[in-house]
């Protein structure tokens, strides 16, 4: 299932599989978002009211309790919500992990159309593989670095299938030098962050 970020840009398996890796615990959903929001600023509707850039008193029906007052939010307001619950859920857990990924690699797992880009009938043709590599602290930084710098799916698939080819095909530089690495239809996609 794909989702859009805050940006617009286009949220596919590995850019949710590389946030999922740098959170210990789900992000808040529902009225627990609403509340999680709401002790972030202190308790003040007026705040949580600016940060979404909605009125104080559609807030303050999200958040009451008087019997038959209360509201849910709407489509539109549940993605603003998200947002804003995603851009400040576990910031110190989250630098943490990317600091850790960074230095000691981590561990890919994936099913992926995934081989050379070569003939039909080759055994390393791409074809459905379920793959499980580590990929060193080079390849995270990388991959945090087009994700900061707003870069997408695509760009984000293009590192990790050199960095894959390296790894698995290439037996870390000793064989199969010079071939493309094809690497596309992604089905999911986990990183393991020790």
């Amino acid at each position: 299932m794909r989702r859009q970020n805050g940006s617009g840009a286009d949220m596919g398996e590995i850019v949710n599989g590389l946030e999922r890796a740098l959170l210990s615990r789900p992000v808040p959903t529902g009225d627990a978002a609403v509340r999680f929001l709401l002790r972030a600023e202190k308790g003040s509707t007026k705040n949580v009211a600016v940060l979404l850039g909605i009125s104080q008193r559609t807030v303050q029906r999200w958040a009451t309790t008087r019997p038959g007052m209360r509201r849910r939010p709407s489509a539109v307001h549940a993605e603003l919500i998200d947002q804003a619950v995603r851009a400040r859920w576990q910031p110190l857990v989250r630098a943490r992990r990317r600091a850790r990924a960074e230095a000691d690699g981590f561990v890919f797992h994936t099913r992926a159309r995934f081989g050379f880009a070569a003939p039909a009938g080759s055994s390393d043709d791409p074809r459905v593989r379920l793959i499980t590599q580590y990929l060193s602290g080079e390849v995270a930084r990388e991959l945090f670095a087009a994700r900061d710098a707003g870069g997408g799916e695509q760009q984000q698939m293009v590192i990790l299938a050199r960095a894959l080819g390296h790894a698995y095909f290439r037996d870390g530089g000793r064989r199969a030098h010079g071939l493309g690495i094809a690497f596309t239809d992604v089905e999911f996609a986990d990183f393991s962050i020790d």
